[in-house]
């Protein structure tokens, strides 16, 4: 169900190491969960003030791939899918949260946003990247195990319970966006509130660049061909502003003169067929505007249109228009990027 990759840096690249930019704020970067991260903090940093950030950083990382990732078999979330089991098991409270925000976000949208549709993305060949077109049957077996309705959580008791045993719960559309507001917290929690943080794609921003100036993100157009910049964003809310992206054009495949993407509807069980092309949401939290992002993606144009305004999201829309790329903005969209006074 992950989208992937769309907001890029205007800064230009950043070497994957920590170190000085030259410009007055520090640059850590490396990989994890498979994809990079790159944070620029606002001002220079002692280098052994740096190292023992970067090993912060590392460590939230590994400490979150243990219990969300669904790539790693003694993860908890991976054991917690093994279990062949209706009964309501104990989890910790990170997975209770993200599933009981997913909940929220599947039934505001339609039932389009859903963490179980693993089978499905496996089915249609996704997951690893073997590519296919399945029977009708297939499908039908598939949704047989899909339903967010049919999981269930205890968020004060951290625990969660499947009512479909053969169910599984697949956190990557919405891991990335808690991941990046848990190193967002880390560096709260040192005392740095100027930073900008990327993990694969997804930001947070906060605070001003080192020469006062606001955070400046690119969103990309959703070309597959190209790698060009639709839109500057000025971050002008120095609370902090998570910017999550989602788009169809970069994960597809053709079978017989049709296009297929990797977005999935799970009540169809089919790769949605709509024109939107890329969704941008814009929010306090990384963790909401990670779900949202998909789960708007999911519905087309026409509904998270109509969806962003009913929820007062900030959200910037792309999609296909007879040859061309159009853009909506939601009115709370519009309005945080007006100037202020």
């Amino acid at each position: 169900m992950k989208k992937r990759l769309v907001a890029v840096l205007l800064s230009g690249l950043f070497i994957l190491s920590a170190c000085q930019s030259g410009d007055g704020e520090t640059e850590l970067a490396g990989s994890a969960q498979g994809t990079t991260y790159h944070i620029k903090l606002a001002g220079d940093m002692p280098a052994a003030q740096r190292d023992g950030l970067s090993a912060r950083i590392e460590a939230t990382f590994d400490d979150i791939d243990r219990k969300l990732s669904n790539y790693r078999d003694d993860s908890e979330i991976s054991r917690f899918n093994r279990l062949n089991s209706s009964d309501w098991v104990p989890v910790s409270p990170e997975i209770a949260r993200l599933v009981d925000i997913a909940k929220q976000v599947y039934e505001r949208s339609e039932g389009c946003y859903d963490l179980t549709v693993k089978p499905l993305f496996d089915l249609w060949g996704f997951s690893k990247h073997e590519s296919r077109v399945p029977s009708q049957e297939e499908i039908d077996g598939a949704l047989a195990h899909v339903g967010m309705s049919r999981v269930e959580v205890d968020l004060a008791g951290a625990r969660i319970r499947r009512l479909d045993p053969a169910m599984q719960i697949d956190l990557s559309s919405i891991a990335q966006g808690y991941t990046v507001g848990a190193i967002a917290d880390l560096l709260d929690s040192a005392g740095i509130h100027d930073y900008l943080v990327e993990v694969g794609g997804e930001m947070k921003v906060k605070g001003r660049k080192a020469n006062g100036q606001p955070w400046r993100v690119a969103i990309e157009t959703p070309n597959p061909f190209t790698r060009e910049v639709e839109r500057i964003l000025e971050m002008r809310e120095q609370q902090g502003m998570a910017i999550m992206t989602a788009g169809t054009y970069r994960n597809y495949f053709e079978a017989d003169g049709q296009t297929y993407s990797h977005i999935l509807n799970p009540k169809t069980g089919r790769p949605v067929t709509h024109h939107l092309a890329s969704v941008t949401v814009l929010h306090d939290d990384p963790t909401w505007a990670d779900a949202w992002d998909t789960a708007l993606l999911c519905v087309g144009e026409k509904e998270a249109a109509k969806i962003a305004e009913t929820e007062r999201l900030k959200v910037l829309l792309i999609y296909r228009d007879e040859g061309k790329f159009v853009q909506h903005a939601s009115q709370a969209f519009i309005s945080s990027q007006e100037p202020q006074p």
